[in-house]
């Protein structure tokens, strides 16, 4: 259901959520239910559908471009080491209009209730998207419209052995890929010391024929200045 749709009378269920496309007049109107409705004219006139998933952090609104993934074990990591890992990531899915070598948001929804912490000093740190996720040695089986697959790699550069409960990233520099299959995103986390780290995203699908999703921020025109983040309040 991911990628590219024609406007007219396109019908579909994803969850909970029924979407659909109606032809008015010399308009569309695009509808969304799921208890409550959504709806929002269209004007266009050879116009398509994109459905992609996107950054978890546009719901309920604009609060953070943080993301923070509890592991739910600590991860040892020995000194001057590397790995990869497998969790898992929400996903938010956004439904765009395509015309004229344009881009506009129509809506955004997800089949997760986002959840919210704070990373840091009380005073000084940073507001987060929260997911809480399980670490696999092989890419888990997942359900696409609800969460997303991350490969990351964990370098320990310190001298010491390393615990390492959880990352933070900044999404602005997220770079999602999916197929039929799943979701996926690919990350790295380069560990300091004991307690800092410097997370960014890797843009590189898992395999060769995903498709890579549209950005939301860069669907808004938002401008991005860095991908990385250096987490200093502990890992």
């Amino acid at each position: 259901m991911f990628g590219y749709h024609e406007l007219s009378e396109f019908s579909t269920k994803i969850g909970k959520f029924s979407i659909r496309v109606e032809k008015n007049g010399n308009f569309y109107r695009y509808v969304r239910e799921n208890g409550g409705r959504k709806e929002k004219n269209i004007f266009t006139g050879s116009g398509r559908l994109i459905i992609n998933p996107v950054e978890p952090v546009n719901l309920p609104k604009e609060i953070t471009n943080f993301l923070q993934i509890k592991f739910d074990k600590k991860f040892m990591a020995e000194p001057k080491s590397s790995t990869e890992v497998y969790l898992t990531f929400p996903i938010e899915i956004a439904i765009f209009v395509a015309a004229k070598r344009s881009v506009g948001l129509i809506d955004v929804f997800s089949l997760n209730k986002p959840k919210f912490t704070l990373y840091g000093d009380p005073r000084t740190g940073i507001i987060c998207r929260y997911w809480e996720s399980e670490l696999y040695t092989d890419v888990p089986e997942v359900d696409k419209y609800r969460e997303g697959v991350m490969k990351l790699r964990i370098t320990n550069s310190d001298d010491d052995w390393v615990d390492v409960s959880s990352i933070v990233l900044d999404v602005y520099g997220m770079k999602i890929y999916y197929d039929d299959e799943m979701v996926y995103s690919a990350a790295s986390m380069n560990v300091t010391s004991p307690k800092v780290a410097e997370t960014r995203f890797i843009e590189r699908p898992l395999r060769d024929k995903m498709k890579k999703a549209l950005e939301l921020y860069v669907a808004r025109r938002i401008a991005v200045t860095g991908s990385k983040f250096v987490m200093e309040w502990g890992l």
